[in-house]
């Protein structure tokens, strides 16, 4: 539906719903049904477009206890743990995934976003690992599902203990706003 090659990356495909949406969106004279239909076939494309690639060489461990910028994604076939949803933070999903991205950067490196619903992470040692968030709104609130994968052949840490660094970071740090 989006006219592109299966290996289009992300930010090709994004600008092709845009471009599509303006004609498509019922706001603009268009058909609900072919921007649901256009919705899909981008949210099927992305899915696509961000697998993490084929497994590479494993690197020896790092005995530095944070991660290089340059660490790579989890490859295909990485052992993978999903938590939906994982916790709830209580603002909605944009100052939730505000407050995500801020604490992100204090216990991992950010190596994707796409504000307000996705957050890409590779976590510092000892909880060393790729991790994906995924901000859900829910009534004045916001779920997180967690999504983890093990770096460099190693299984992921337990889920428990990532969603509870998570946690902790969010009470630590003052980023969401105050009512």
């Amino acid at each position: 539906m989006l006219g592109l090659p299966a290996d289009a990356p992300a930010d090709v495909i994004r600008a092709a719903r845009r471009r599509m949406a303006k004609a498509l969106h019922p706001d603009h004279g268009g058909d609900a049904r072919r921007m649901q239909e256009l919705n899909q076939a981008t949210v099927d494309a992305l899915a696509i477009a961000t697998m993490p690639p084929a497994p590479a060489p494993a690197a020896p461990a790092d005995p530095s206890p944070f991660v290089p910028t340059d660490t790579p994604v989890p490859r295909a076939g990485s052992p993978v743990v999903e938590d939906m949803p994982s916790f709830v933070v209580e603002a909605l999903p944009a100052a939730a995934f505000e407050a995500l991205m801020a604490v992100g950067g204090q216990i991992g490196v950010i190596i994707d976003d796409d504000p307000p619903y996705v957050l890409d992470t590779v976590l510092h040692a000892p909880l060393r690992c790729w991790c994906r968030l995924e901000v859900l709104p829910e009534a004045g609130a916001s779920s997180v599902g967690l999504l983890l994968a093990g770096l460099d052949g190693h299984n992921p840490p337990d889920v428990e203990a990532v969603r509870d660094a998570w946690i902790a970071a969010l009470n630590e740090e003052p980023v969401l706003p105050t009512a």
